[in-house]
């Protein structure tokens, strides 16, 4: 097996392993009237609505080993040998993906939070580091291809966050930046209770509101390290599951350790594709007009 990359190429070639192997028990997900999509783009949020959503649908479940078991990841069913299809503990059922809108069923519900790329890049490469790469083996200057690909399943930055951004006024997408859920947390969790429909009592809110802090979910961390896929991939590819993969950090991820011809790149990017489309020059200021 081959074991952690080294090289860019490594880490494509472990991908595709893994895709391809055999998933006997996978069984690919059917809609449902009322399904509800946590579909951040990678390193944006995602873990953080998953648990603010599971936990508002059941009033407080923490029996669980991954969070991705309890609201399945769609985009990693077949790696995880996963039946998309079980039966969840609670209603509305809930899934998780870092797809743009055209590659999700339609007539769903939606749950978005959108960041800075400048941050996501960051995150992403200390996520990777160490888990799916050997550490120190690829520098932040050589990881553009792996922010671009936008984890299994997903799709570039900027091609999820226009898809979204498009979508910002549809009532079927509820959309935020993750700064702003994270400062307002309140608020995003009365928005999020309405709308998945949970009747939000102030004990409700209180106890999501606290399991859903940093320090919680540091102090959890072991739910939140993608255990399901950690197993997949040693067993196919030979990636240590015993590796850090916890998607919770206890410091945030600073845009500012950017390479700067990284972060030239990524402004590149934007003004080519993103300004054209929403009329913002950089990411602050299309922020502001979706957390208006």
């Amino acid at each position: 097996m081959a074991g952690r990359a080294r090289t860019i190429e490594e880490f494509i070639a472990n991908m595709g392993a893994g895709a391809q192997l055999p998933a006997p028990d996978y069984k690919p997900y059917e809609p449902q009237d009322g399904d509800v999509f946590i579909t951040c783009w990678a390193k944006s949020g995602t873990t953080f609505m998953q648990q603010m959503f599971h936990q508002l649908r059941t009033g407080g479940d923490m029996d669980f080993d991954d969070i991705s078991r309890v609201v399945p990841w769609d985009d990693t069913g077949a790696l995880c040998n996963f039946d998309m299809t079980a039966p969840q503990n609670a209603d509305p059922r809930g899934f998780k993906s870092h797809r743009d809108y055209e590659r999700l069923p339609a007539g769903m519900r939606y749950v978005v939070t959108l960041r800075d790329p400048k941050e996501t890049f960051v995150s992403f490469y200390r996520f990777m580091d160490g888990w799916h790469i050997e550490p120190g083996a690829i520098a932040m200057e050589e990881f553009l291809p792996v922010w671009m690909s936008g984890g299994p399943g997903g799709c570039d930055y900027f091609t999820h966050l226009l898809s979204w951004y498009a979508r910002r006024k549809e009532p079927d997408t509820l959309l935020s930046t993750y700064r702003w859920a994270v400062k307002n947390k309140r608020a995003m969790i009365e928005r999020m209770a309405k709308f998945i429909g949970v009747e939000l009592t102030q004990e409700l809110a209180d106890l999501v509101d606290e399991r859903t802090t940093r320090a919680f979910m540091v102090e959890h961390m072991d739910k939140f390290d993608d255990a399901m896929v950690a197993q997949a991939l040693e067993e196919k590819v030979g990636i240590p599951a015993a590796s850090d993969s916890t998607k919770v950090q206890a410091e945030g991820s600073d845009a500012k350790t950017v390479p700067a011809a990284i972060a030239a790149e990524i402004d590149a990017m934007w003004t080519e594709r993103v300004f054209p489309a929403t009329g913002h020059a950089d990411f602050a200021s299309l922020a502001a007009e979706v957390d208006a």
